[in-house]
């Protein structure tokens, strides 16, 4: 009796008998990322037309319970020189890095980044121009702290927050328009500006006419948030830096528009009797530049 010939049964059987001799290596399932990388995120369907990449650093051996720390870039985009700059504190103190990067081609401008989308136009904000909130800027951050969660089965539930300039103006905006978000301690080092959280004052520089105008601003004042800055950052004619009549009530520069911020903020909780937990750090010796700050912003985030 003659048996029919299979020649691709007979190779895939090949492949199986090889393979046992050259097993190949399958990625853990329990961690997504590993090492330095990066990856584009486009699952939050809002924005999954305007892809974000993430950098990341893993330290070995990340568990459960290995806090996260999201870090916010400055107006260059370069996420992934902010990555690199973390990770000697990570590998030392055992944290997870990411750094979503909003690139100016598909979050251009400040509107889009240092003012998370809320308005058309933040520097003239109207009820007709609002933005809907699923589609601000801001509101791919958590979905985004949920997907690594579930992709390194973290159990964590917030995240440490630090942004530099452009990127600090985005986190403490952030806290102030999206207060369920799940920021732990936060470091808001170097603003250029702030939205200082008097409804007195028209949005983007204080909170009136804008979806914070109406809030409960206890909570604001009681998260963990850190303004920092250099004390020689310092500089009125600093490249970037927004000048216009009213922001220059704010200061002449970033080292006294962080003051003005701190104080006018503290003001206004003593006036609601609210609790104020955030902290003033002055970097001695420090201009605008992002690499001594982390320094100092790392103990502080993981104390």
């Amino acid at each position: 009796m003659k048996y029919p010939c299979y020649p691709t049964l007979l190779f895939l059987l090949l492949l199986v008998f090889s393979a046992c001799d050259n097993p190949v290596e399958i990625p853990p399932t329990d961690a997504e990322y590993e090492g330095s990388g990066v990856f584009t995120y486009t699952d939050y369907a809002p924005l999954a037309s305007q892809p974000i990449r993430v950098f990341y650093h893993i330290p070995e051996d990340p568990g459960p319970n290995t806090p996260i720390l999201f870090v916010f870039h400055g107006g260059d985009r370069n996420g992934a020189n902010y990555r690199d700059a973390w990770r000697e504190q990570a590998n030392q103190r055992g944290f997870m890095v990411f750094v979503p990067e909003f690139s100016s081609t598909y979050y251009p401008g400040g509107d889009a980044y240092n003012l998370g989308n809320v308005f058309e136009d933040g520097d003239n904000p109207s009820a007709s121009t609002l933005n809907d909130e699923p589609e601000w800027t801001f509101s791919i951050v958590e979905p985004l702290f949920l997907h690594i969660k579930e992709a390194m089965q973290n159990t964590g539930r917030s995240y440490k927050v630090y942004g530099h300039s452009a990127g600090a103006q985005f986190v403490h905006r952030m806290l102030l328009l999206k207060p369920n978000n799940s920021f732990g301690t936060t470091v808001a080092s170097a603003s250029g500006w702030y939205t200082v959280p008097d409804v007195g004052i028209r949005f983007p520089y204080g909170t009136g006419e804008s979806p914070a105008a109406q809030s409960d601003l206890s909570s604001f004042f009681e998260r963990d948030l850190i303004v920092m800055v250099g004390e020689n950052d310092s500089d009125p004619n600093s490249p970037g830096l927004r000048r216009n009549p009213t922001v220059d009530l704010q200061g002449n520069n970033r080292l006294e528009r962080a003051q003005h911020f701190f104080q006018r903020s503290q003001q206004i909780a003593d006036s609601l009797q609210a609790n104020f937990n955030w902290r003033y750090e002055a970097l001695p010796g420090v201009g605008h530049d992002f690499q001594p700050t982390i320094r100092r912003a790392a103990p502080l985030l993981m104390e």
